[in-house]
């Protein structure tokens, strides 16, 4: 069976399918696995500067494989270049950039000092991470969701539970938390209070229902706002990912309310139907 075709053919015979196997893969699909794996070397290497208590290094490390992650889809769906292979990969990418390694920095920067109970509620992060990506794999290929549903995930999803778990660690670059050991304890709390939203059922915005085409009288405020945004985040990081983090968190009763209505108004089509 050839990883990078989505196609089910069951009447190939085996010789068909001996053949398959040496013809050429076309570049569409390896660009976007080669933006994968460098999202995930970023991952790997951000554990090894934890490890030499290069701490701002190794967030910013996820920070851009968050990026990577925002890119490797849209790439291949431009390309025409998705594939099994490829949503596999993306996968165990997300689990070891959002799950594994954000876990181990916060537990090498602060909750290593609660000993056990630190480790445990570091654990509880990879865990929900790996039920979480589970669950996305699983509803995609649910036939009964809703169209309007494609406009939310359940639970916050897996950048966003990265980049919410590491909020101690900008404001422990920021200077807020000034002893990270002395305030490990308000952090585990933290960390499980994320984990949970990783693993719940609240639903929250995906940015999918905004569709392909933009009126043009936004175009120059959104080019302008974006660039504004990227020089920012270049200039003050720490600052911007902090003031991105609590947005997120005050936008998660508005998202639940939303999807609230939505199915609402499902439920009222479905009843007059």
């Amino acid at each position: 069976m050839d990883p990078f075709d989505d196609s089910n053919d069951e009447t190939e015979s085996p010789r068909q399918a001996r053949l398959k196997r040496f013809k050429t893969i076309p570049l569409k699909f390896l660009v976007p696995n080669a933006i994968t794996l460098l999202a995930l070397c970023l991952g790997v290497t951000a554990i090894r500067w934890a490890m030499d208590e290069r701490f701002e290094l190794a967030v910013a490390a996820i920070i851009a494989a968050t990026v990577l992650d925002a890119l490797d889809g849209r790439v291949a769906r431009l390309l025409k270049g998705t594939s099994r292979f490829g949503a596999e990969l993306d996968s165990l990418a997300d689990f070891v950039n959002f799950g594994v390694t954000p876990a181990l920095l916060i537990y090498m920067w602060s909750l290593n000092s609660l000993r056990n109970l630190g480790w445990v509620v570091a654990l509880s992060l990879v865990i929900a991470m790996a039920l979480r990506l589970a669950r996305f794999n699983v509803a995609l290929e649910d036939p009964e969701k809703p169209k309007w549903a494609v406009k939310f995930f359940t639970g916050v999803p897996a950048p966003a539970g990265a980049a919410l778990a590491m909020l101690p660690m900008y404001l422990g670059f920021l200077g807020v938390i000034s002893d990270a050991k002395a305030a490990a304890p308000y952090i585990l709390v933290f960390v499980a209070f994320v984990a949970f939203l990783i693993i719940s059922k609240i639903p929250t915005f995906s940015g999918k229902g905004l569709g392909q085409r933009v009126d043009r009288d936004l175009v120059l405020p959104i080019l302008a706002g974006s660039v504004l945004f990227t020089v920012l985040l270049i200039s003050y990081p720490w600052q911007m990912l902090t003031l991105c983090v609590f947005g997120y968190l005050a936008m998660l009763p508005i998202s639940w309310r939303s999807y609230k209505r939505h199915q609402k108004a499902d439920a009222e089509n479905n009843s007059t139907a």
